[in-house]
């Protein structure tokens, strides 16, 4: 009951959506106090001149740059401190991530260190920052983490084979610049990967213990343009609108989490990626239907046969769990169709992992928002069902 519940929504920040969008980048610095950026990207970005694009428009405005591209997949806290050297030296000025969910991920890092003095305790999420972060102006390159709504990012430390939380309000972007021009030039396998990400994000936002009415609407929405758009997208990567269409999807799924937080899929997920280093939405896929189909036996029951009405399978005159197993069904076929679906044998993991693989999954953060919690025996089937 609506009446029984009490939630708060923080703020968000400001959204430029559009094809060209870019161009208001410095607009956008102006409207956050700053004239100077420090740009996190990646060595994909710079290859597809889409980081030249950003740093032209910049240079054209009179901004001044200092430009961090090394970001790499599961940027670490190694890359991180790497960074907090040329960010300190080059002193005030906005942090502007360039490319997909790592850079933006690292950025917020980046930004946290370049507050305190390059003190990597400030990675830690149960820690609150001396200093917040400088204001961050994100440019998403790809559709699929949703990192530009919200101020936490996942960063990887391979020394304890673990993905660790970074998080504070003040690195929530202040400014998400969305131009689905830049998304174009993404292939086929990250334009599956990243937005499967995305559908999953909706997912799991729809079935958390953590959401809310609000957190539900930004979802459901969410959910059906990605599955809409993502195939469209994979088959034909100049298609504007869909790139539109999946780059909004994906906004809204993130902000969905925001407000939600996810499940185990990407519980696990976090541990597939620390042990292979898969890419993200791979390891997301690997494990989606095995989990869904877990807590569908569970609370989850309902809120994935809403589901499916937004993916197109749902009937009015069937039971909740022929509905939920349409959407299952549904999310399987679409992640074969666009080819991120796959094994977790695939990605590298062997029996001998899965215990690895089940403690670190259970120790994460966002496994204990599943709207079911696995026992140690149904978390070793769950991964054995993934294999």
């Amino acid at each position: 009951m609506l009446a029984a519940q009490s939630f708060a929504i923080p703020p968000t920040g400001r959204i430029e959506f559009g094809a060209g969008a870019v161009t208001r980048l410095p607009a956008a610095l102006q409207l956050v106090g700053h004239d100077r950026a420090f740009v996190v990207s990646d060595p994909g970005v710079r290859a597809a001149g889409i980081l030249d694009r950003v740093l032209d428009i910049l240079a054209e405005a009179g901004v001044q740059t200092c430009v961090f591209a090394d970001v790499e997949p599961n940027p670490s806290v190694g890359t991180l401190a790497s960074a907090a050297g040329p960010a300190l030296e080059f002193g005030p000025a906005a942090v502007v991530p360039v490319g997909g969910g790592s850079s933006l991920d690292a950025a917020k890092g980046i930004a946290l260190l370049a507050a305190n003095g390059g003190d990597l305790a400030v990675l830690d999420y149960g820690s609150e920052p001396v200093h917040p972060a400088p204001p961050l102006v994100a440019v998403p390159t790809t559709a699929g983490t949703g990192a530009e709504t919200n101020g936490f990012g996942v960063i990887a430390d391979p020394a304890g084979r673990r993905k660790i939380y970074i998080g504070h309000a003040s690195l929530t972007p202040r400014v998400a610049i969305l131009d689905p021009e830049l998304t174009v030039g993404l292939p086929a396998a990250g334009t599956a990967a990243t937005g499967t990400d995305a559908l999953v994000h909706g997912v799991e936002s729809l079935a958390s213990l953590g959401r809310n009415p609000v957190s539900e609407a930004y979802a459901h929405q969410a959910v059906t343009l990605v599955h809409r758009s993502l195939p469209a997208a994979v088959a034909d990567g100049t298609d504007l609108e869909a790139r539109a269409r999946l780059l909004l999807g994906a906004h809204l799924a993130g902000l969905g989490l925001t407000l939600s937080g996810l499940g185990l899929v990407h519980g696990i997920a976090h541990a597939v990626t620390a042990y292979t280093g898969a890419a993200h939405g791979v390891a997301l896929a690997a494990v989606l239907e095995p989990v869904l189909r877990f807590n569908a036996q569970g609370a989850a029951l309902d809120s994935y046969a809403g589901i499916a009405f937004g993916l197109g399978v749902g009937d009015r005159g069937s039971s909740a769990e022929r509905n939920a197993d349409a959407a299952i069904d549904e999310l399987r076929r679409v992640t074969e169709q666009v080819g991120s679906h796959t094994s977790l044998g695939a990605l590298g993991c062997t029996e001998a992992l899965l215990p690895d693989l089940a403690r670190t999954a259970m120790a994460d953060a966002v496994t204990g928002n599943n709207p079911r919690r696995p026992s140690v025996v149904e978390l070793d089937q769950l991964l054995r069902a993934a294999l």
